[in-house]
């Protein structure tokens, strides 16, 4: 027991660590945990996530190269349109806007072009910066949970269907986004009146009483409306669009996809009969008479797995904007899509290796200690999920190292479907690269990180819209499943 809590201990460091130094350092120093792990206590290395890992690096290279292309700009200008076509309603228009441009995009970092644009709106328009950019900022890591080609939704499903519970993308997605979009709007709610009006605001007023500050807040109009948008970029749109619905479409009818016959070896059966000795009952004359023994082998179809359909349909994709659509491969990577994918490849590695080393030797303990608490309240591992995201930032990284431990511990998949909301908690300490630019971007100062720390802008509505998400989804599947 010593042992296991001290172990437990270096794996919570290396985690702590990794989040202090953020981006590409969660991976690494988790590695150092995983060495510790094995070759200091001699545990048994566990398996690093390679299927989800591929499926990122496919999804991130696609949503990177219709950035490249000139696509995302596209997107972000329809979004500045409505938002600017009703100023008034923006606080609950921006976290509709970013939330479904993560959901599009699988990742919440192509929002930083929108946040100036909602902070401008804001201040046109008299509201509160804070109000419209602190559910904004949430709503971007929200959509992650409802994007089909999202590391969460993808581990969700691999790993669900790994351990019996057939589940597929869509029945993921039509139980998160419907949760989520409830949450965000219970947050964008508790927004609307948020703070003193800025025209109340006596810090505000200070500001704006200096010319030079009241030029700085109001002088800069930040938009993407004079952008003149080609249409190979418009294009590249309709590509990755069609990808998605190419994805979704297999994943809803599998019976679509091709199967291919494998030939599997029998294990664990009896062994084949020896006869005066030294003769053996061939194998086939064995399987004539209905026998099974070990060394047979069995001929199976199985059809081609979701996770190298969206590798390869998303791919393809890539291949076909860079051929038709004048996207720059150097271009894509150097963009801000790709290389936050990037990070979230190597933070994925590390910390999911790192959790199912310790877990997978130390199942048996943690079945004996927690199955009485999971039996009576299976619902209690929303909170493991949101604490564990408190520590590693990265909702895919939780999904992957705590999901196969929740099946071991005896919770139903249903269960597990329905506190998928609960693997967002990095809001909770504002470390994360969107809140912190979300609050350089303000330029009116509301959109705080609190002298305390944790009293910063995004605690309020990530609490409410990732408790009232996770209630959401819970009941749904309560009633569907």
């Amino acid at each position: 027991m010593v042992l296991m809590i001290l172990q437990l201990c270096i794996v919570l460091g290396a985690l702590w660590v990794g989040s202090r130094y953020g981006s590409l350092a969660l991976g690494a120093i988790s590695g150092i945990g995983l060495a510790l792990l094995v070759f200091g206590f001699g545990l048994k290395p566990g398996t690093p996530p390679t299927d989800v890992i591929y499926i990122i690096i496919a999804a991130v290279t696609c949503a990177g190269i219709m950035q490249a292309s000139g696509g995302m700009d596209w997107l972000i200008q329809i979004a500045e349109k409505m938002l600017r076509k009703h100023p008034d309603r923006i606080t609950f228009l921006a976290p509709l806007c970013t939330f479904f441009l993560t959901v599009l995009v699988g990742t919440g970092h192509v929002v930083y072009t929108l946040m100036p644009i909602i902070c401008d709106i804001a201040l046109k328009k008299g509201i509160r910066p804070e109000r419209p950019c602190g559910v904004a900022s949430i709503a971007s890591q929200v959509g992650i949970t409802c994007s089909p080609i999202a590391a969460a939704v993808v581990a969700f499903v691999t790993i669900s269907n790994a351990n019996h519970f057939d589940i597929t993308i869509p029945r993921v997605l039509m139980v998160s986004i419907p949760a989520c979009v409830c949450g965000l709007m219970a947050a964008a709610a508790a927004s609307y009146r948020r703070g003193l009006d800025l025209d109340k605001d006596p810090e505000f007023q200070k500001k704006i009483a200096d010319p030079v500050q009241r030029d700085y807040i109001y002088g800069s109009g930040a938009t993407t409306l004079d952008k003149e948008i080609p249409q190979s970029a418009k294009n590249a749109v309709f590509i990755f669009l069609g990808a998605l619905a190419v994805i979704v479409m297999f994943a809803a009818l599998p019976e679509l996809l091709p199967s291919y016959e494998t030939i599997k070896a029998i294990k664990g059966a009896a062994p084949l009969p020896i006869i005066d000795g030294n003769t053996t009952i061939s194998a086939d004359a064995l399987a004539k008479a209905g026998i099974v023994a070990e060394g047979m082998t069995q001929k199976s179809m199985v059809g081609l797995k979701m996770n190298l359909v969206i590798q390869i349909v998303m791919i393809s994709a890539a291949a076909l904007m860079i051929i038709f659509c004048k996207a720059a491969p150097k271009k894509a990577v150097a963009g801000p899509v790709w290389q936050s994918g990037m990070v979230a490849v190597v933070a994925i590695y590390g910390i999911a290796w790192l959790a199912d080393t310790y877990f997978s030797n130390y199942m048996s303990e943690m079945q004996a200690g927690l199955e009485d608490i999971v039996a009576q309240y299976p619902w209690s591992i929303a909170l493991v999920f949101f604490l564990v995201s408190v520590l590693i930032n990265s909702q895919g990284a939780v999904v992957v190292a705590m999901l196969p431990l929740a099946y071991k511990l005896g919770i139903p998949g249903p269960v597990l479907l329905g506190v998928l909301p609960s693997v967002y908690g990095y809001f909770f300490i504002p470390n994360y690269p969107s809140d912190i630019a979300t609050v350089n971007f303000d330029r009116s100062g509301t959109t705080v990180i609190g002298k305390y720390l944790l009293n910063h802008s995004f605690m309020m509505p990530g609490l409410i819209c990732v408790f009232t998400s996770t209630i959401v989804a819970y009941l749904i599947t309560m009633i569907f499943y």
